[in-house]
């Protein structure tokens, strides 16, 4: 049933023990529409989890190349994206060309009947298509209308174009990353697109929540340079309290020893002997017994002190024997330890396996996808799989047919008009 427009989302009265069911069965989010007007990875990884949380999201997409990620690869698998397929199940793809005005009245109708827009470019795009938030809001005053960008939308960088290895660089997080002596890295993922995402979910639920007692939206901005900034904890105290300019220590911490990788003799594992009491354990446990109670080592302030001693012995005696056997000899002394898995060995892990942290789904081209599963487990509203990554298009006829109510005459025009595409789809429910 469509819920009229302006009154989505769930009343604050009391539920009956039906809309109590329904809410389990579908997430807590069920009734919360999202207008997903993002590409690429921080916008699409937070409306990829609203998805998962049971909102209902609707992924608007070029109707040529569609989402930038569709034609990032290697690899593929029978021409779609595994880039693409990781940051968008629990969605459906409509395809429509803001360029034109058609394209443009169907995206102002659907934030009519909205409750979130996330959007992630570059300020002033939408402005100057008359689907900024200024244009949207009189259209609907309880929409949440969150923008993400590289560097804000005010400022002297504004209106400069970034990615996430652009902001990792800027904001110093590439600068404290890597081995010291060696050039800076980036980290093996794009970390602060992911954070961005994260802090956008947690904006547009509290903005959600809020409504409840407001009765209006609110616009949301949120920057990855900003995110990058926050997100360098202890690393920003350290120069914002005591004007400590950090370096690049490698797997290594500048605050606690030992606390980093070592060479076994046929791969590597981390270790973590962050306390005293714990210290002194794991000397005992690798047979270093002398230095268990020797008075240079005593306290972690003393071990920092005499950093290159101390991780010296270590690597040696470490090196003499297999990861496994340290791995388990370290377990069972209660020390915290863990090897540095590949990819491969990671999935094979059984404790990632008892996490479902691997998922299978059914998908209308390829049969069936796998996908990292759901981090996160709510009681009574689980968070669930419940749509494949969707093709380019696949629900356009769908979403303009059951939300917008156009008949076979519009939609046809629009196709006409090459304001929309459409994708007959092979539907794989999950």
């Amino acid at each position: 049933m469509e819920v009229p427009r302006g009154h989505m989302g769930r009343s604050s009265a009391p539920q009956t023990s039906e809309a109590q069911a329904a809410v389990a069965a579908s997430g807590p989010l069920a009734g919360i529409r999202v207008l997903d007007l993002s590409r690429i990875l921080a916008g699409p990884f937070c409306t990829m989890v609203l998805g998962d949380l049971g909102a209902d999201v609707i992924k608007v997409e070029h109707p040529v190349q569609g989402d930038d990620t569709r034609a990032w690869g290697p690899p593929f698998v029978d021409g779609e994206s595994a880039y693409y397929l990781s940051t968008n199940r629990n969605k459906r793809s409509i395809a429509v060309d803001f360029k034109t005005e058609d394209g443009r009245r169907v995206i102002r109708e659907l934030a009519e009947r909205s409750d979130v827009v996330v959007e992630n470019f570059r300020p002033g795009t939408l402005d100057r298509l008359g689907l900024g938030y200024e244009d949207l809001q009189p259209l609907n005053p309880r929409l949440v209308y969150c923008s993400i960008s590289a560097f804000g939308s005010s400022g002297p960088d504004h209106d400069r174009p970034g990615l996430d290895v652009i902001v990792s660089a800027a904001g110093g997080l590439m600068s404290i990353t890597g081995e010291e002596g060696h050039p800076p890295v980036k980290p093996g993922v794009a970390l602060i697109d992911v954070a961005t995402a994260l802090y956008a979910l947690g904006m547009i639920v509290s903005a959600v929540y809020a409504r409840e007692s407001t009765g209006r939206g609110q616009k949301i901005e949120l920057s990855l340079l900003s995110v990058q900034i926050a997100s360098l904890i202890n690393i920003a105290s350290n120069y914002l309290v005591a004007g400590q300019i950090p370096r690049r220590w490698g797997s290594a911490h500048p605050s606690i020893v030992p606390y980093q990788a070592f060479e076994a003799a046929d791969g590597y594992l981390v270790i973590g002997a962050t306390n005293d009491a714990l210290w002194r354990r794991f000397c005992h446990a690798c047979g270093l017994d002398h230095f268990a109670d020797d008075p240079r080592f005593a306290t972690n302030e003393l071990r920092v002190r005499h950093r290159d001693e101390v991780v010296d012995a270590i690597s040696s005696v470490v090196k003499a024997r297999p990861r496994a056997e340290w791995v388990a000899r370290l377990r069972a002394a209660g020390i915290p330890v863990g090897p540095v898995n590949t990819v491969d060995e990671v999935f094979r892990d059984p404790q990632v396996a008892h996490l479902g942290m691997a998922r299978e789904i059914p998908h209308p081209t390829l049969g069936s996808v796998r996908l990292t599963g759901i981090p996160a487990a709510l009681s009574d509203t689980p968070a669930t799989i419940r749509r494949h990554p969707p093709l380019l298009g696949e629900h356009t006829q769908e979403v303009l047919e059951d939300i917008l109510g156009y008949d076979a005459a519009e939609i046809g025009h629009l196709i006409e008009s090459r304001s929309v595409a459409t994708r007959p789809s092979p539907s794989a429910p999950l």
